[in-house]
């Protein structure tokens, strides 16, 4: 089993990323710089946060048009796994992996603090070892990390259980003193129509160790490795 991190100019958790995958979770991880390209096959593909392209035009325009992203896009098309985080999943939503997009916060304000995600879907490939419900720590980063669709799909995708987290408070409600950045019902981990794809703003990378203050997030890569071992 081998994971890839994608790196861009301006990709800065992709070091935080195979640190996690293959020093905590035991799992093979290149990192990949985006004009290189993907030179073997991968069971997974890890769009890490950070500022690619410097945010110019809008967060991750940039870098969804370069080559690169068209193999990321066909990985997923063939069913592998694609993990889109912070500036991954703004990337992922600018190239049609997930409906609508990831814009600026409702007071636009680059904001970092632990948060609260409520569980929704726990039966998908980056879901599986929480159980649906479940309450977790982890930190967001971000300026443009409002998730916003058309009228009535972020409702739709919630029905179609396909959304992986949303903010809430430490008792699980979802209201919108726990929603930090405005985002359509709280939504902030989108899954895929195949639920092979998952974009999300929080940092589970950040929160896989007990040192960093949580290891909320290990379970994430922990399902995905779960799940590759069982295809």
């Amino acid at each position: 089993m081998r994971f890839a991190v994608l790196q861009f100019g301006g990709s800065n958790c992709d070091q935080d990323a195979q640190h996690v995958i293959e020093d905590v979770c035991g799992v093979d991880c290149d990192l990949v710089w985006y004009k290189e390209g993907f030179n073997r096959s991968y069971d997974a593909i890890v769009i890490p946060g950070g500022f690619s392209y410097g945010d110019y035009l809008r967060a991750g325009a940039i870098a969804t048009r370069t080559p690169v992203m068209q193999d990321v896009r066909r990985h997923a098309a063939a069913g592998g796994l694609v993990l889109g985080i912070c500036n991954g999943a703004q990337i992922g939503a600018e190239s049609g992996l997930i409906p609508g997009v990831f814009t600026i916060n409702k007071y636009p304000k680059f904001i970092c603090e632990w948060v609260h995600l409520k569980v929704e879907n726990a039966s998908s490939p980056f879901t599986s070892g929480y159980t649906e419900g479940d309450i977790i720590r982890i930190p967001i980063a971000h300026k443009e990390g409002r998730y916003v669709a058309g009228e009535g799909v972020p409702q739709r995708l919630l029905d179609e259980g396909r959304v992986a987290f949303r903010f809430c408070d430490a008792a699980g409600n979802c209201t919108p003193e726990s929603n930090p950045n405005g985002s359509a019902l709280n939504i902030t981990g989108v899954l895929g129509e195949d639920q092979n794809v998952l974009l999300m703003m929080p940092h589970p990378e950040r929160a896989a160790e007990s040192v960093l203050g949580s290891e909320d997030g290990k379970k994430l890569f922990d399902s995905m490795i779960d799940y590759c071992e069982g295809r």
